[in-house]
């Protein structure tokens, strides 16, 4: 029965590894306070690989949040605090159609005009935002934005953000913090308690 146990207990130690490289949560840390998510790797895999392959690599340090409409969405994960863009790597594939609405509290990617359009950048979102849904209508399909995971801890500092004033910045018209809300680092994060 020992040696039993001693294969079982050898049989988990030698699979954990595997099991704590595959993060389902990530720490957004701000100068405005820590906001931690929780990844969707099963309906959204191509996204939460790609955000924390960025995160890894750094791309995200000393970013800023550029865009902020209030009581809509806080958008970063591309500028500098000087509007420097970072270079991004290829476009990933488009998971808007994976079934998860842009509810209050998800966090999506941000894209350009095509539905494979993804790189870098990330929003997430204050209110529920059906507008950014992925949905077929009589009209045709009306392609969304991909939600990769939720906030489950931190939505105070998000709505916060969400607060800051706004104004022109950069190349931006608009809609950028004045005083700059910086993305120190992402990290791939444990739980938090009570998940």
């Amino acid at each position: 029965m020992l040696k039993l146990v001693g294969v079982i207990v050898s049989f988990f130690l030698t699979i954990a590894p595997a099991f704590a490289s595959q993060a389902t949560y990530a720490k957004i840390q701000t100068s405005m306070g820590d906001i931690t998510v929780e990844l969707y790797t099963d309906k959204a895999p191509e996204s939460t690989a790609n955000f924390l392959q960025y995160a890894k690599s750094g791309h995200f340090d000393r970013t800023i949040f550029h865009r902020v409409v209030k009581g809509y969405v806080i958008q970063g994960g591309g500028f500098s605090q000087y509007f420097n863009e970072r270079s991004p790597r290829d476009p990933i594939a488009y998971e808007g159609d994976n079934g998860l609405a842009n509810t209050r509290g998800t966090i999506a990617m941000a894209r350009g005009d095509g539905p494979g359009s993804a790189q870098a950048q990330w929003f997430i979102n204050l209110r529920d935002n059906a507008e950014l849904d992925h949905r077929v209508t009589d009209l045709g399909t009306i392609y969304g934005y991909a939600v990769f995971g939720r906030v489950v801890e931190g939505m105070d500092v998000a709505d916060a953000i969400g607060a800051v004033e706004t104004g022109e910045g950069g190349p931006f018209d608009v809609e950028v913090p004045v005083a700059p809300v910086v993305i120190l680092r992402v990290d791939a994060a444990p739980p938090p308690p009570g998940e």
